[in-house]
């Protein structure tokens, strides 16, 4: 029970730091109202016999407004909470006692005004007015010190100001983090949209060759078996696909989906052979040492070479094509080429697929160039300093 009327009343101070435009925690106003209201006993203690019951009721009163509208509304306006310790304490002090608690609760106004008021105005009346209760207490009421007070109002007034800029700071470094945290999971879903557009486009237009092919089988030789065989490497691919899908939209879920790895460099050699079985004329060639590539840049290379024969496979039909990869010490060379027939030239120059390789050889810190050479289109990416 305890627990949920302390979850309750949390909630509320909550809500009206919230109503308020401030991102102060809970307890720190809850702790100025406390500090506050033993100020006030302290001072009300000490008047008892010098204050007729009628004043001292009426500061005891106004000093306890502020609890009192805490425990039945959800709202507490600032300007209420620093004029009740102004009043609180102008009564008070009256009759001024040595040594007198009263005085701080000028103070605390003036902390308040300082931590919580957005006008410099504002803060500036409340100050002001702590003061000036300050000096008329001095003049005509005898205060004891009152120099001493007035010093004291404007440290809490510093005070005040300083809890303003740490909460301005924690504001603005919580912005920056919100900011780089929603660039982060926009970038991963750039990437995941990049993996999985290079997968379907891949897969379908390997699909769409072995479907080609079991129909010209059919329709034109009557051979079954060749159809059949067609058929079921179209089968191979689109599983390979949706594995490959699925294990790339794993990745937005909080645990992994599977445990087999994202391909690299070593899988090109299996890439080109699958197209090459799908129906397009391709060659591989390669030379160095594959374990001088990363893992990055083996997914990097993989996906331009992946969507590189897509395109071919897309703008270019019956081409025949040539992947060499060159993994040296000075860092990793890969030319896609393939005839190109003038009547596609621009459909490939307007393709998306391009932007997508650029993103990709962006992120290898590599550089990208693609276009037309003669009765070729040749996409060529160099990755320098390859890891040794």
């Amino acid at each position: 029970m305890l627990e949920i009327l302390r979850d309750r009343f949390r909630a509320r101070v909550q809500a009206s730091l919230t109503r308020a435009g401030l991102t102060l925690p809970w307890w720190v106003p809850v702790s100025s109202t406390l500090v506050s209201a033993v100020f006030a006993v302290v001072a009300l203690v000490q008047r008892d016999a010098l204050l007729p019951p009628g004043p001292v009721a009426l500061a005891g009163l106004v000093v306890i407004v502020r609890p009192l509208i805490w425990a039945t509304t959800d709202w507490v306006v600032p300007w209420v909470r620093m004029a009740a310790l102004i009043v609180a304490a102008a009564i008070l002090l009256v009759e001024p006692v040595l040594p007198d608690f009263a005085p701080l609760l000028l103070l605390m106004a003036a902390t308040e005004a300082g931590s919580i008021l957005r006008s410099p105005l504002g803060i500036a009346l409340v100050t002001a007015a702590g003061e000036l209760v300050l000096v008329v207490a001095g003049i005509w009421g005898g205060l004891i010190g009152g120099p001493v007070y007035m010093v004291a109002v404007l440290l809490g007034l510093c005070g005040g100001l300083v809890v303003r800029w740490y909460t301005r700071a924690l504001d603005a470094e919580r912005g920056a983090r919100d900011v780089s945290r929603d660039k982060a999971l926009l970038a991963e879903r750039q990437r995941i949209a990049r993996e999985v557009h290079d997968v379907v486009g891949h897969s379908l237009s390997i699909t769409l060759l072995h479907l080609t092919g079991a129909r010209h089988a059919l329709q034109q030789d009557r051979d079954v078996d060749e159809a059949i065989e067609a058929l079921t490497e179209a089968e191979q691919v689109g599983r390979a696909a949706m594995a490959d899908i699925r294990r790339t939209v794993g990745l937005l879920a909080d645990s992994p989906s599977g445990s087999a790895p994202l391909p690299g460099v070593e899988d090109i050699a299996t890439l080109v052979e699958r197209t090459r079985s799908a129906g397009l004329a391709v060659r591989y060639t390669q030379e160095g040492d594959l374990g001088r590539v990363g893992a990055s840049e083996g997914l990097g290379l993989y996906r331009i070479v992946q969507e590189s024969l897509v395109n071919v496979v897309k703008h270019a039909p019956g081409a025949t094509a040539e992947v060499r990869l060159n993994a040296g010490r000075s860092g990793l060379r890969l030319v896609v080429s393939n005839t190109l027939p003038a009547t596609v030239r621009r459909a490939a120059e307007d393709g998306s697929g391009l932007a997508g390789m650029a993103v990709r050889a962006a992120q290898l810190g590599a550089e990208l160039s693609a276009g037309p050479s003669g009765r070729q289109w040749i996409v060529r990416v160099t990755v320098p300093g390859a890891k040794p």
